[in-house]
């Protein structure tokens, strides 16, 4: 009886793996190329793909091959990373598009700090695909962080200058 109990165990062992392996021999690159302004990439992107697919799926992509990526657009992220470059990042999260800063104190106001997170909200690269909210505190007197309201044009400015980057990484990738 004890014998029976083994083999049971042993296979579904097996039997998890194989499932736990199906599909993996052909699941395309699983971390970002070295040179996102490669040429070779360019195809998905000019499709407004990202450089690693079309997107994430755990079933495979429509032709029912495995689709390994990130899921928004890879000029955004790259512009909305080389932009907010200068904050620490706590956190970066490419399949939902979502950057999270640390906070941040500007040498010229130490009694001043900011935070940000940054939303890519498409694959395209349009005008309306990346969204983002700026959090401010300042030090009271009693040394304690304290919130504080932000200027919405502070948010809207950081949005254009994205936009702008990643214009400009999408003409380089072009020439």
């Amino acid at each position: 009886m004890r014998r029976s109990h083994i083999v049971k165990g042993m296979l579904a062992c097996v039997l998890l793996l194989a499932l736990a392996g199906a599909g993996c021999e052909n699941a395309g690159p699983t971390a970002p190329p070295p040179d996102t302004y490669d040429p070779r990439w360019r195809g998905a992107q000019q499709e407004g793909n990202s450089i690693f697919g079309s997107g994430v799926s755990l079933f495979g992509d429509e032709e029912g091959g495995p689709a390994v990526g990130i899921g928004v657009n890879a000029f955004l992220w790259r512009a909305t990373l080389d932009t907010i470059s200068f904050m620490p990042l706590l956190s970066a999260d490419p399949f939902g598009g979502v950057i999270i800063t640390d906070w941040y104190t500007p040498p010229e106001t130490p009694d001043e700090r900011f935070k940000m997170t940054v939303y890519i909200l498409t694959r395209a690269l349009r005008s309306d695909g990346v969204q983002v909210t700026v959090f401010r505190q300042e030090r009271g007197d009693d040394g304690v962080w304290q919130d504080r309201a932000t200027n919405p044009a502070t948010a809207v400015s950081l949005e254009d200058k994205i936009l702008d980057r990643a214009r400009q990484i999408r003409t380089a990738s072009l020439q």
